[in-house]
């Protein structure tokens, strides 16, 4: 790829990062409408048990291996490069079946520990993927160390187009035998969609191997050395790389398995087991798909700068570590930012027309509030995301394992906390709490390694200025868009109005203050994608004129 890879790989990534999330909420209006909000308990329950044991079946080793390929090859060491892929491939296959028998095992015991015995078949339902996904796994991985993003982002689309029509269709063909049934069909539909993305991945790494060994030129050197090494020397290193990465990437999906298994057994009690059941799926099924949206940025962001940081750090260039690592949060923060707002703000004409709420009355109560506490603390995740991986870049693995432990600490201790008090707004309190500890833990070495600025003094001041009067302004205008915007006869189609009304003005609102204010100079403005940049020099010189 040219010397622009980060732009470059991050807007392949972005795309598909964009589509799939997309396809992801959309695949869960229906399914919440099967469903409704006690069904997608049962469902987040078992995908998030699967997601957990996901990460650890893959073991970091994506991250390891695009980290490690990127090094070999940047030293022109090809055939080393390649040992490790064929290392990390045999270990996918073995791991996948241990983890997806595993799986099969843990669902009757863990689905009634969570307080929704019904989700054992759900559970159960999506084993078979974690046989498919610890391969998938490493061929990204492996592609994304060659700095060819095109393949993850393709298989990630395909997959999540197979994994939408396959969910949907099996829900509604098996809802007539009950929502236990109807959710495990929703959770089978990742089966099908890992078969997709596998046939994709595989031909597109056949094509990128080809073409690999067609120009590689192994020095005798090297491939000697090479030879002499084991696979068990190659998983070593590898190992040594991927196990902080595997902690550190379990993190979030770590922090949602918590919820999910601990809601309905700490607020059963306070608020009856109906209702703590109702709210496990409002969080599972509305609230943390859509504060996935603001994240789409950064998680690409996180997957590209890997091995740019990796490359400057093993080339010893601290001033492109610093460049790269101020450019990254830049980027991750300032097109997290708006989507964050518009979501928070527009939660409650949101959560009407996608979701009716879940079709009750706890739902209407309380799907708007949560769905904007969620959203609001995923930008912690947004910072805490990408400050994790450019030290992971930089090899500062221990310190990424340390954050995770204090992050994880805070998560436990908050629940039991803070529950009991503020109930379901306790739990989620504690999930903010725990990005913002990982965040300033990750922050605070970073500096010491890299001293960077994200922005100066006079536009981090900017940027809250435009956020408090976005916050007012839009408050404002959802408040009285709720109470006076009715113009169609169904109050679905008057939701989906004020949606539409709500959030465009916060996207526009954004954009023009801070071309108003100029909080986007020279410098930030070369570092936005293309579209960000046409848009903010025409509205300069619209506003000059």
């Amino acid at each position: 790829m040219s010397k622009d890879s980060l732009v470059k790989g991050t807007a392949i990534l972005a795309i598909a990062a964009l589509i799939t999330r997309f396809i992801g909420v959309f695949q869960r209006v229906p399914l919440v409408h099967l469903l409704g909000n006690d069904g997608m308990s049962s469902y987040t329950i078992a995908f998030n048990l699967y997601s957990s044991l996901l990460i650890v079946a893959t073991a970091g080793l994506p991250s390891a291996l695009s980290k490690t390929v990127a090094e070999k090859l940047s030293q022109n060491q090809r055939q080393e490069a390649f040992r490790f892929f064929q290392a990390a491939v045999l270990f996918s296959l073995a791991i996948g079946v241990v983890m997806c028998i595993l799986l099969f095992l843990l669902a009757p015991g863990y689905a009634a520990a969570s307080g929704d015995p019904r989700a054992a078949l759900a559970t159960r339902a999506i084993a078979p993927a974690i046989l498919l996904f610890p391969l998938i796994a490493v061929l990204r991985g492996f592609s994304q160390g060659n700095q060819f993003m095109l393949s993850n982002g393709v298989s990630q689309v395909v997959e999540q187009i197979f994994r939408l029509v396959a969910s949907i269709g099996l829900a509604f063909l098996l809802i007539g035998y009950g929502t236990d049934w109807a959710a495990a069909g929703a959770t089978f539909g990742g089966v099908v969609g890992g078969v997709a993305a596998l046939l994709v991945m595989l031909y597109y790494t056949r094509k990128l191997l080809a073409e690999t060994r067609l120009k590689a030129d192994f020095p005798v050197g090297n491939a000697a050395s090479s030879d002499r090494k084991g696979f068990l020397a190659l998983y070593k290193t590898l190992f040594r790389v991927s196990i902080p990465i595997v902690i550190y990437s379990m993190a979030v999906t770590l922090i949602y398995n918590i919820d999910s298994s601990t809601i309905i057994p700490l607020l059963s009690e306070q608020i009856g087991l109906q209702t703590a059941r109702e709210l496990n799926g409002i969080l599972g099924g509305q609230a943390q798909p859509l504060a996935g949206l603001p994240i789409i940025l950064a998680i690409a962001l996180s997957q590209s700068i890997v091995p740019i940081i990796s490359g400057a750090h093993a080339k010893g260039d601290v001033a492109e570590v610093k460049q790269q690592s101020s450019r990254v949060f830049q980027l991750a923060l300032l097109t997290g930012l708006p989507i964050v707002l518009l979501i928070s703000i527009g939660a409650r004409p949101i959560s009407g027309f996608l979701f009716n709420y879940g079709g009750t009355a706890i739902g209407e109560q309380y799907a708007p509030s949560i769905i904007a506490f969620v959203t609001i603390s995923s930008l912690f995740q947004i910072m805490m995301q990408t400050s994790g991986a450019i030290l992971m870049g930089m090899g500062r693995m221990n310190v990424l394992i340390g954050s995770v432990a204090a992050g994880i600490s805070v998560k436990l201790l908050g629940n039991y906390l803070l529950s009991p008090e503020w109930g379901i707004y306790g739990i989620l309190a504690s999930t903010t709490l725990c990005f913002v500890v990982m965040w300033l833990i990750n922050l605070v070495i970073l500096k010491k390694q890299a001293a960077f600025a994200i922005f100066r003094p006079k536009r981090w001041f900017k940027l809250v200025f435009v956020t408090a009067v976005i916050i007012l302004l839009g408050v404002g205008l959802e408040t009285a868009a709720h109470y006076q915007l009715h113009p169609f006869a169904q109050e679905k189609l008057n939701q989906g109005l004020n949606a539409v009304v709500v959030c465009g003005f916060v996207l526009v609102a954004y954009m023009l203050l801070l071309a108003a204010t100029r909080m986007i100079g020279r410098q930030e403005l070369a570092q936005l994608p293309g579209p960000f940049r046409k848009w903010f020099r025409q509205s300069k010189q619209t506003r000059r004129g």
